[in-house]
């Protein structure tokens, strides 16, 4: 927990965010999928698991799913980025709470962002055991969301954080302003 308030009072440069964010970017938009997609095979070959298909529709709700997901992830970092002047990186944390949108919609639009787009590319290819590798994954990444990044952000951003966490959901969308 020291280490990530320690980072969170460091200003970063955009050259730093470039050389955090180029890598991050590749691992989650070029190596996750790609070991998605080959491990699935796999696993789907052994166990003899059959695709579920409905022609046409996988890649077309697949592609929905996948475009959608990134389209949130990017506008969740851009928010980050510009309002929170910070990054989704641990290492680069906001310096500003964020609660406009998209985090208003739900208090982790980049995690769920990510979750569609690795949804999406499951439904494309149509493999059950891939949709179970992405569920193992996002699991774990909320739970580490719920041990450790609130207990952070809560350490932060104390009385101001508390108060969004009451108003916005935690991960599943809330469309209309809370009354």
């Amino acid at each position: 927990m020291k280490n990530y308030l320690k980072w969170a009072k460091r200003e970063y440069s955009s050259k730093q965010w470039f050389i955090v964010l180029v890598p991050a970017g590749v691992v989650l938009l070029g190596i996750i999928p790609y070991l998605i997609v080959n491990w699935s095979n796999k696993i789907d070959q052994q166990l003899h698991l059959p695709r579920f298909t409905a022609g046409a529709i996988n890649p077309i709700v697949g592609l929905i799913l996948i475009l959608g997901g990134f389209a949130l992830g990017l506008w969740s970092i851009e928010a980050q980025m510009t309002i929170g002047r910070g990054t989704p990186v641990p290492m680069m944390p906001t310096q500003k709470l964020v609660v406009r949108k998209p985090f208003t919609y739900c208090r982790n639009p980049m995690t769920l962002g990510t979750i569609l787009m690795y949804m999406g590319m499951c439904v494309w290819i149509g493999s059950i055991s891939a949709v179970a590798i992405v569920l193992i994954l996002m699991s774990l990444l909320l739970s580490y969301i719920k041990l450790f990044e609130e207990k952070e952000l809560e350490a932060r951003f104390g009385a101001e954080y508390l108060e969004y966490k009451r108003n916005t959901p935690f991960i599943l969308p809330r469309f209309r302003p809370r009354i």
